[in-house]
């Protein structure tokens, strides 16, 4: 599965959903797509992609054996090396193709952040822990499979 910019979205609808399902942050409905959008933009950081570490590998390629390098690069030895040693950074952890740069609990703080501080959120029921050990739980059920 190829990830992108389309997969945070979607993770930021899932968080999204499940907190006011929850009953745990409240939102004006027609804010909606703005603040997935912008929870995805947040998220980005906290993500690698399949592109991003096909970027990443390819540069590192690059960078070891100058701008000469095979077109198929993506079928070398020296790429698949490259992208498995990114992906081992990362400890392999990933949540439906979404590589963590950073751990859950990181990103849990993240997301709690961004609703502390946005504005075009309206209200948040739950304490900073309480928020942060309800966000870790429902990113470790994220799926794009299931949505």
């Amino acid at each position: 599965m190829r990830t992108d910019f389309d997969t945070l979205q979607l993770l930021g609808s899932y968080v999204l959903n499940h907190l006011q399902e929850a009953e745990i942050a409240e939102f004006q409905i027609d804010k909606r797509t703005m603040l997935i959008d912008s929870l995805a933009t947040e998220l980005n950081v906290s993500f690698s992609t399949e592109e991003d570490i096909k970027e990443q590998a390819i540069e590192e390629v690059q960078d070891k054996f100058g701008q000469d390098i095979p077109e198929d690069i993506t079928e070398t030895e020296m790429y698949n090396h490259a992208r498995k040693e990114i992906i081992k950074s990362f400890s392999g952890e990933n949540i439906s193709g979404l590589y963590l740069t950073e751990s859950l609990h990181n990103v849990a703080l993240r997301i709690k952040d961004y609703l502390l501080m946005n504005d075009d959120i309206d209200e948040v029921y739950a304490t900073d822990s309480e928020l942060v050990s309800f966000l870790v739980q429902r990113l470790r059920k994220f799926s794009v499979k299931r949505l």
